[in-house]
């Protein structure tokens, strides 16, 4: 049967379900004969070229991060980086009042004719520099809720498994505040105290030079030195009115430290899961309540100068120097952060803003009559108290303070291909790395290829990239870490390709998020073998819409539900292109297939891939 090409897809369907209707100009004896017979769609595929530019990144802005890298990190493939850290630090009540009185009230004392107001002798015994490590994803906890962290899980699938091998199950233990991870512990002992232990929880984000070496056997120092160099919220050139740019290259540490501060001492610092806990002694009198108890995630904590923090801050009770936070930027400009893990590489990724310095101190002080039974003559008592500082905060999702990461990668391979107009390989190196630049059909707009679908009427159901990793380059290498996922994003408009409103998502996690997009890396046991990228919408927005056909930029990204862009300064390029954030914070390097490659490698060329269906 020839079916007249006027009828539309809506009507042949009419026809087929009514059987009444006469939408088109033939004999209904034909009918079924037709509908049956007929196929009125075709699906198919096709492939088309993609072209590659690499872009080289001599350096990142790297202030006002969401994480830090701190230390060291050794890519096989793209050298060394050492990342250290210089931050602001932020009081946390201006104008402070240590003790019970104003530097001003106990200046009067000798003249105020009152017994309670003297010279409070606000004295320094500790400071504590404390940086909690991240936390793993939920999925990466506590698969089973039973309180053990899945490292640490006999059977993280079933909350009735025994960790501790004591009889009782780690979700009986948890539920009534014993240890699960303690064989001598299990809740019913007389003398129990519930929650009397410290936790423990799946840390993350640190990654070591060998991945299988447990993290508790790599000890390292935190050296911390006074930074004099005076970081701006705002930009002079700009008049003042935007914020200040600092870039990865800037090594503040060399030229602009004075005193330093750390406890020098060796193996500082040992990682741990376990969460420091603390039980002090309650100074109130009651039968309950006998001791407090102190907890901090599991974080790097270590001891500062006292005799510096005494001169700087408690000295300067009442000063100008604490009156504002800008007079205080001014005054104590920041600290510097770098560490060493003992001929080892060890590279941490810190939040700021969880960070604090916390001053402990004793003052003198004197009781009132109704604590002495009325007694008039009252002697001065020695009482303890503190006082934090911040690094930088954060307030209603505004970020407050300023650091700046520095990252230093002096042997950066200068031989890959960073001038091919269709590149051989793909190089992807976060940080101060490597991006790429993708142009779709061909290096220009690609027109022509644009202007024959059209005409062809297809209707695309799919269009993907698939990036295939260089397994035989890795391997050689013996690259230990692979991006978890790539990010393919507008280089005009900085814009994601995918639609966040219209994606699947299984879990509030970077890799349980814009699942249709996918970019994540498909394993074959450890090694990467591809990533695949959707970007139906976005060609659909091309082809139908009349969107233009501009180039991608591709970059590493450890989140890209954070789309938020920053400067960067290229090599060889006269503009400074933007680069995700989230690509900043990323130490991980890769390298893939990409749009002109050899015979013998043909099928793992990187290409764009139509899924199409088109009306017969």
């Amino acid at each position: 049967m020839i079916f007249n090409r006027k009828c539309s897809i809506a009507n042949y369907f009419a026809v087929f379900v009514l059987l009444l209707l006469v939408a088109c100009e033939e004999d209904l004896n034909t009918l079924g004969e037709g509908v049956v017979g007929g196929e009125p769609f075709t699906s198919d595929r096709v492939d088309y070229d993609v072209f590659v530019t690499n872009q080289r990144l001599l350096a990142v802005q790297t202030n006002r991060l969401p994480l830090y890298q701190l230390g060291t990190f050794n890519d096989p493939i793209y050298g060394r980086s050492e990342a250290k850290i210089t931050s602001q630090l932020r009081l946390s009540t201006t104008n402070p009042i240590f003790g019970n009185f104003s530097q001003s009230t106990e200046d009067a004392a000798d003249t105020d004719d009152l017994d309670e107001t003297i010279d409070e002798m606000e004295t320094v015994t500790e400071v504590i520099l404390y940086i909690p490590y991240q936390l793993a994803s939920p999925e990466f906890r506590d698969k089973d809720n039973d309180g053990v962290p899945v490292n640490d899980d006999f059977d993280d699938n079933d909350r009735e498994s025994d960790s501790d091998g004591d009889g009782v199950s780690d979700g009986d233990e948890t539920a009534i505040g014993s240890d699960p991870l303690d064989p001598a512990v299990t809740g019913e002992e007389d003398d129990f105290e519930p929650n009397r232990f410290p936790q423990t929880f799946a840390i993350d984000s640190i990654f070591a030079s060998d991945p299988l070496k447990p993290l508790g056997e790599i000890p390292f120092n935190v050296r911390v030195d006074e930074s004099t160099f005076f970081l701006a919220d705002l930009d002079p050139n700009s008049n003042f009115t935007e914020a200040q740019e600092y870039f990865s290259n800037s090594d503040l540490t060399t030229e602009f430290s004075g005193q330093r501060l750390d406890i020098e001492m060796e193996n500082q610092v040992v990682i741990t899961n376990q969460e420091f806990f603390e039980l002090t002694e309650d100074d109130l009198d009651t039968e309950e309540n006998e001791f407090n108890i102190e907890r901090q995630n599991p974080g790097i904590r270590i001891p500062l100068n006292v005799a510096f923090f005494q001169e700087n801050i408690l000295n300067k009770e009442g000063s100008s120097e604490l009156l504002t936070q800008s007079n205080f930027n001014s005054f104590l400009r920041g600290l510097h952060f770098s560490i060493d893990a003992l001929g080892e590489d060890l590279l941490l990724l810190l939040d700021l803003t969880q960070a604090t310095i916390t001053i402990n101190y004793t003052f003198l002080d004197v009781p009132s009559t109704s604590d002495t039974d009325g007694d008039d003559a009252t002697e001065p008592e020695i009482v303890e108290s503190s006082y934090v500082l911040n690094l930088v905060q954060l307030n209603n999702g505004l970020v407050f303070g300023n650091a700046v990461n520095t990252i230093l990668n002096p042997n950066f391979p200068n031989n890959l291909d960073y001038t091919s107009s269709n590149a051989e390989r793909i190089y992807l190196k976060g940080g101060p790395g490597s991006v790429a630049e993708i142009r779709l059909f061909d290096m220009e707009d690609g027109q022509s290829i644009i202007d024959e679908i059209r005409a062809n009427n297809w209707i695309i159901n799919e269009a993907n990239l698939e990036f295939y990793v260089d397994r035989e380059t890795l391997d050689m290498a013996q690259v230990a870490y692979e991006p978890p996922r790539l990010y393919l994003f507008n280089a005009e408009t900085n814009a994601p390709i995918f639609n966040a409103n219209t994606e699947s998502n299984s879990a509030e996690t970077p890799l349980g998020a814009f699942l249709n997009y996918d970019g994540i890396l498909e394993r074959d046991g450890d090694s990467g073998i591809k990533y695949t990228v959707r970007l139906t919408e976005y060609l659909n927005d091309i082809i139908v819409r009349d969107s233009a056909n501009v180039p991608l930029k591709l970059a590493v990204s450890s989140d890209i539900r954070v789309v938020a862009v920053q400067e960067s300064l290229a090599e060889g390029s006269d503009t400074n292109p933007e680069i995700p954030i989230m690509s900043t914070i990323n130490p991980f390097g890769t390298v893939l297939f990409g749009g002109n490659v050899g015979p013998e490698n043909e099928d793992r060329k990187l290409k764009l891939r139509l899924f199409y269906t088109e009306a017969n």
